[in-house]
């Protein structure tokens, strides 16, 4: 699956000045459930990206391991985004 996400929207976030101002538009544009989601999936790519194995991560952070699986699967065959955001929290 392949989401169209729409491109005047990518515009806006990439162009932001601030974490706040990005921070701001997430927490409008995404309800509380998605916002703790999208949480737990960076929590799992972190932990993943630094060793841990998918049951400590799922055990550690309460979620499913199907989830976690999940994360993984993105991680090896996704679109290469969070190799870019983890070298880019890496940099500093």
């Amino acid at each position: 699956m392949n989401p169209n996400l729409p491109r005047d929207l990518l515009d806006v976030l990439g162009d932001m000045n601030s974490t706040r101002e990005l921070r701001a538009v997430l927490l409008d544009l995404l309800t509380p459930s998605e916002v703790e989601a999208l949480s737990e999936r960076w929590a799992i790519v972190k932990l993943l990206d630094q060793g841990h194995s998918q049951r400590d991560i799922a055990q550690k952070l309460g979620a499913s391991v199907t989830t976690v699986s999940r994360g993984s699967r993105q991680m090896k065959y996704g679109h290469g985004g969070f190799a870019k955001a983890l070298q880019r929290l890496q940099e500093g």
